[in-house]
């Protein structure tokens, strides 16, 4: 294989040491590709990429016309923003991103990588809009007909005399649900907030 003459960055991520598409296999997927460094770490999906500390220092490790390389796009970012501002940072000092599964290849597109990250961003702001407006339309019929919008259950005075009563006769948490339809948790809330109020 000819050696291109960009230096190519390999990033590989794995949420745990035994996961199907652990860190082994896309390290040998990566050294089989050329890279030239290759970032491994086990870290969940949960962490931001900008705390991630071996994907930031594979992007620090990158110069001008290299590339960096994953197996995978999930293997590098969470969520699509995160990926699209990742893209655009790259692109603006002259860097590459590309995937061995052969979704992205920002230096096969060329001039045609800025269109598509307006794409995708254009695509993104689609999508918070999308989901923003389904979430205030759950709310209006949630509303409408004066359905629960959240928050802790409500309850009434003589609901909640109950619980402490049928509690003080020795009745159990789900036998209490039983007869007052109350979810457990909202049961239990009571309970502990009529013991603190007796201990003062």
């Amino acid at each position: 294989m000819v050696r291109p003459k960009y230096k190519k960055i390999g990033y590989a991520r794995s949420s745990s040491a035994t996961s199907k598409f652990g860190l082994e296999s896309q390290i040998a997927l990566l050294k089989e590709d050329g890279c030239d460094q290759i970032f491994p770490e086990v870290i969940s999906t949960q962490v931001k990429d900008s705390e991630r500390p071996q994907l930031q220092a594979a992007l620090v490790a990158m110069e001008e016309d290299s590339e960096l390389v994953l197996c995978k796009l999930d293997r590098g970012f969470r969520t699509q923003k995160e990926t699209i501002n990742v893209l655009y940072h790259l692109q603006e000092q002259n860097k590459h991103l590309r995937t061995l599964d052969g979704l992205i290849s920002t230096r096969g597109l060329g001039k045609f990588a800025p269109i598509l990250l307006g794409l995708l961003s254009g695509l993104n702001q689609v999508e918070r809009s999308m989901i923003a407006e389904r979430k205030q339309e759950s709310l209006d019929y949630r509303r409408s007909i004066g359905a629960s919008l959240g928050g802790r259950p409500k309850t009434n005075k003589a609901k909640e005399g109950l619980v402490v009563r049928l509690r003080d006769e020795g009745c159990s948490y789900r036998n209490i649900r039983d007869q007052t339809g109350l979810a457990l948790a909202t049961i239990r809330r009571i309970i502990v907030e009529q013991e603190e109020a007796v201990a003062v």
